[in-house]
């Protein structure tokens, strides 16, 4: 025990004269693979385990290097036994090599990278995102993984035996998003999704990722993203039975949507991804990150009121109070729902056949009838 404290403080001592620059601090020296650097856990959590452990970055931050060493082993990484060097490659031997990032982020941003060892499958797919690009673009706040996982004490997220994610992590993914986009996510919070999510831990609505993806989220802004949205995005969920039928929703809400204008003009229409249309998609009625339930007086849409008022967006204002009438929703014609036009379609479904079919019948008996006819006359010269 003694020897350990004796490490400890050595250890301490040397890793503080690195982190500040002082006299003792060498070059920083190359990455060294996992297999040759092989200095344990305990020596790094001798020093990184005291209380109040900071250092201060030149841009004035303090940076925390304290580690919760229960913490981390109850993390992913502690649980699957990943070490301290297998992140920190550079970091073989006391003191350690002089930092050069300026600031916290800079920290962050120069470090990040080192995640794509274990998971280059997801760090692959970051590089086409939307952060990936728009840090490639200079904006220096775009998420890195860090921003989303934290490296010492991120949790399973994922169900080991079946790959999914966990319902526990299901729940806290919009928290996650959250840390940028705090506005997106209070508005989210109060809406039927998301109600149903952070306020039951309902597993059947959709959070963030499902409707963005993970690691390869794409710009919601592009008309791609749009165009795609009725099938890929709304559907996926819109039209599972199963999932559904608990909430008595009915699944024909894209089948509805395909066989109006606005609908068939969206899904089959040949056009560039780029080029812009004016044609209405899911979200376009029913909301983005504020979607509310179709019922709620305010803004539901199953209110003839608002209904109107969703219409007039595309539509003239001047239009008028009988507009939406025909509209049926995205129910099919039944007789519990619109009886009227159900039996107006059964009478059509009868009558059609019958009118064609009996059509048929005459030109056929016709035909009959003119070669019996010429038969009798021929037989009769």
């Amino acid at each position: 025990m003694i020897i350990l404290i004796m490490l400890g403080s050595a250890l301490a001592l040397s890793a503080w004269m690195g982190l500040s620059g002082g006299r003792a601090a060498k070059a920083a020296p190359a990455p060294l693979p996992a297999a040759q650097n092989e200095t344990p856990d305990e020596a790094c959590l001798g020093c990184h385990t005291q209380s109040g452990m900071t250092i201060e970055m030149p841009s004035g931050e303090v940076l925390p290097l304290t580690i919760n060493e229960q913490d981390f082993d109850a993390s992913v990484h502690g649980e699957n036994e990943v070490t301290c060097v297998s992140c920190h490659t550079t970091i073989s031997e006391f003191p350690h090599p002089e930092k050069t990032a300026d600031s916290i982020r800079d920290f962050s941003l120069e470090n990040y990278t080192t995640c794509k060892q274990c998971h280059d499958e997801q760090y692959i797919k970051t590089l086409d995102s939307v952060h990936q690009v728009a840090l490639a673009g200079g904006n220096t706040n775009a998420a890195v993984c860090t921003d989303c996982h934290n490296p010492h004490y991120q949790s399973r997220l994922t169900d080991e035996q079946t790959g999914e994610l966990t319902p526990e992590a299901r729940i806290h993914v919009p928290e996650t998003c959250a840390r940028c986009h705090s506005t997106i996510y209070e508005m989210y919070e109060t809406t039927v999704h998301g109600s149903a999510l952070t306020g039951e831990g309902n597993p059947d609505v959709p959070t963030c990722i499902d409707c963005h993806g993970v690691h390869n989220i794409t710009d919601p802004t592009t008309n791609e993203f749009r165009l795609a949205s009725p099938v890929e995005m709304c559907g996926k969920c819109h039209t599972d039975e199963e999932k559904m039928s608990k909430y008595g929703i009915s699944t024909n809400v894209l089948n509805t949507y395909v066989g109006d204008f606005h609908g068939t003009t969206v899904i089959f229409e040949q056009q560039s991804p780029d080029q812009e249309t004016n044609k209405p998609v899911c979200f376009d009625c029913h909301g983005i990150h504020d979607i509310k339930s179709v019922d709620d007086p305010q803004s539901g849409i199953a209110i003839k009121e608002n209904l109107l008022v969703k219409c007039a967006r595309c539509h003239s204002d001047s239009i008028p109070a009988g507009f939406t009438d025909s509209w049926m929703s995205h129910y099919t014609p039944s007789v519990e729902d619109y009886p009227l036009v159900y039996f107006v379609n059964v009478f059509y479904l009868i009558l059609i056949p019958f009118v064609l079919g009996g059509m048929v019948i005459y030109v056929i008996s016709d035909i009959v009838r003119r070669i019996i006819d010429r038969r009798k006359k021929g037989a009769a010269h």
